[in-house]
């Protein structure tokens, strides 16, 4: 019987896979840290108010976990003022190479922390078994219900455990942004990307492989004070908005970068990602006002 995991886990970060021989996102698909600094500044934001929450303790931290070349991680150290950027630990967390940038460490492990820890598409990288239905797998019972007879299946039991590892060692809060699915809309999407494009997924490290994020299981498995919520609310939440305004330099420059908060908001885009948000000590209504509940984007599903 094939091994969908093992072979999954071994293309990515076995010796010589896509990841571990250093091969960075941006080379092959297009993230909201790589549209611009708006991502990191409202990050910045959402963490200035775990701060606040947690009381300004001596060293505040942001651990960006899956950092691929470590963009997020330095924007929001090199965006940081005041206070906060005297107290302020970044952190990245990769398994390939690193990338020597200032104010970053590396480290390849999860980190606890005191502050806001990010995953940043990172749960969607990590290997799931594979089956086929009908499965008597526990996880497929609970969070997989519609599972017909001859359909694939991803099984997110691993990500639920990473994801309630990381949280487990956050005082403040911890975020998961990625595309997903709830067991209302499950569908199986394991696919590849290379070179900007969406191919077959292939396991001899030529590709990323990634597949959608069970939100609600992730959730569950980490438990305590959460909001699920859309990208695209969240930001505006954040104060990230797209006005212009000026005349001249000052207009172009608030022109692209209202193109730049669209493209992040954009409700068929990355607009429609889900942010998964954990407090930790700290409550969530400190953090993000009540907004809608996140729902998939059916246009992500689209298969290679």
């Amino acid at each position: 019987m094939f091994d969908w995991e093992a072979a999954w886990h071994a293309a990515l970060y076995g010796p010589g896979g896509f990841f571990a021989r250093g091969e960075k996102p941006s080379g092959h698909f297009r993230t909201s840290p790589l549209v611009g600094p708006e991502l990191a500044s409202a990050l910045l934001t959402l963490l200035s108010r775990v701060d606040a929450a947690l009381g300004f303790p001596p060293v505040v931290d942001f651990v960006d976990v899956g950092a691929g070349g470590g963009e997020l991680a330095f924007a929001v150290r090199s965006q940081a003022s005041g206070s906060l950027a005297s107290r302020l630990r970044v952190t990245a967390v990769e398994v390939g190479p690193f990338v020597e940038l200032p104010g970053v460490r590396w480290v390849r492990e999860v980190p606890p922390c005191v502050g806001l820890l990010v995953g940043h598409e990172w749960l969607d990288a990590i290997p799931c078994p594979v089956v086929r239905g009908p499965s008597s797998d526990p996880w497929i019972t609970r969070w997989w219900p519609s599972l017909a007879d001859g359909e694939l299946a991803e099984v997110g039991a691993p990500r639920d455990a990473a994801w309630a590892a990381a949280v487990r060692g956050v005082r403040g809060a911890a975020l998961a942004i990625d595309y997903g699915h709830l067991v209302s809309s499950r569908r199986f999407t394991l696919t590849g990307y290379r070179e900007g494009r969406q191919v077959p997924p292939v396991f001899d490290g030529s590709c990323d492989i990634t597949a959608h994020v069970a939100f609600d299981s992730c959730a569950a498995a980490a438990g305590g004070d959460r909001v699920l919520v859309s990208q695209r609310d969240a930001l505006g939440a954040l104060g990230l908005t797209g006005g212009v305004a000026g005349s001249g330099w000052e207009w172009l420059e608030s022109a692209a970068r209202a193109g730049r908060v669209a493209e992040l908001r954009d409700p068929s885009g990355l607009g429609a990602f889900g942010w998964l948000l954990h407090g930790r000590g700290v409550a969530v209504s400190d953090l993000l006002p009540f907004l809608p509940p996140w729902r998939p984007n059916p246009a992500s599903f689209s298969s290679a």
